[in-house]
């Protein structure tokens, strides 16, 4: 056992002189800028929080964090693809950002395969329908029953064009047969506290976001859009069990550097991510904020977004979502 732990510490030694060796000017030698392109507060905000924190303990590298939503994750994916490619400013980026947005806004000023340098994925979000409380309905065939005898009737928020809860609600209609609008917000926050405030009808949001709205009674949690019950929520039943069979949406975040970025410091963030999510006390915190914690490599992950890119772009073409 103790040559084991001896062995593992070397493992760590040795992978981080490597990096150390490669680094250039001594990098990290101030803090390093992460920009989230979605409003503060959310599940991803509060994720990437968790996991910089660890680094910070495990490392000693500093991070400045900054919430900069707009245009469905536009805006701050511009200043990431056009920020110095020294390792000094990253992204974390939804899966919206990267594989939606592109499919469906034509205006956008970078490109999600050319202008990154992919990390790693951080985690992935499950998904939960919701609908005011005075909505009648209390579960989703509920409500597709009633959104079938009143097409057009209904409408939805998102975090949007483009947004993973705009495409989440698309495919809700589509499989439903359901004839629903949308309604998009600069975040998703504004579109669930619309949703409270009686603005707009449901919507299909990360499941942290809505815990503390759907306690104080000001939102109606109708199921979740995962493959199975979450435990944190063992008491709602999927979207699929309780009225769309087979309907299944999760999204995901992860790291992104500028394009350019010495590979070096991206494999020494990609390692650090890696650590912070192994640690239990990490992996609690980021269930509790409804993130299921996930890691790959920068070459697992540039895959996945190309792979993602094509069958977004045909289930939006296939849904009639018009570009922008």
């Amino acid at each position: 056992m103790l040559k084991k732990i001896l062995f593992a510490l070397f493992l760590c030694f040795d992978i981080s002189l490597t990096f150390a060796a490669d680094l250039p000017n001594g990098y990290p030698n101030r803090p390093i800028h992460i920009i989230i392109p979605l409003a503060a507060g959310n599940s991803i905000d509060n994720g990437v929080r968790i996991i910089t924190q660890k680094i910070t303990q495990n490392s000693g590298m500093q991070f400045v964090i900054e919430s900069l939503p707009g245009a469905a994750g536009s805006i701050g994916a511009d200043k990431v693809a056009k920020a110095a490619p020294d390792g000094y400013t990253l992204g974390v980026f939804n899966d919206s950002i990267l594989t939606m947005v592109p499919n469906i806004q034509t205006k956008i000023t970078w490109d999600p395969i050319k202008d990154f340098s992919p990390i790693t994925m951080g985690g992935k979000i499950e998904l939960g329908l919701i609908v005011s409380p005075s909505n009648p309905a209390n579960s989703a065939a509920d409500l597709i029953a009633f959104a079938k005898k009143n097409p057009g009737k209904l409408n939805y928020g998102s975090g949007g064009n483009g947004s993973p809860q705009h495409i989440a609600m698309a495919l809700f209609n589509s499989q439903a047969g359901t004839s629903m609008t949308h309604v998009p917000y600069k975040g998703i926050m504004q579109a669930a506290t619309g949703i409270a405030g009686g603005e707009v009808d449901l919507a299909l949001i990360a499941v942290s976001s809505l815990k503390g709205l759907s306690d104080a009674g000001k939102l109606k949690f109708l199921g979740v859009a995962s493959q199975q019950r979450l435990a944190q929520f063992a008491n709602t039943p999927t979207i699929s069990e309780s009225g769309l069979p087979g309907f299944e949406f999760t999204a995901w975040f992860a790291f992104m550097a500028p394009q350019g970025t010495p590979k070096p410091i991206v494999q020494l963030i990609n390692a650090e991510v890696k650590k912070a999510l192994s640690d239990k006390d990490v992996r609690e915190k980021m269930l509790i904020q409804g993130l299921y914690p996930a890691n790959n490599t920068p070459e697992e992950l540039q895959q996945l977004i190309r792979s993602q890119l094509i069958s977004y772009g045909t289930l939006i073409k296939k849904m009639g979502l018009q570009p922008e």
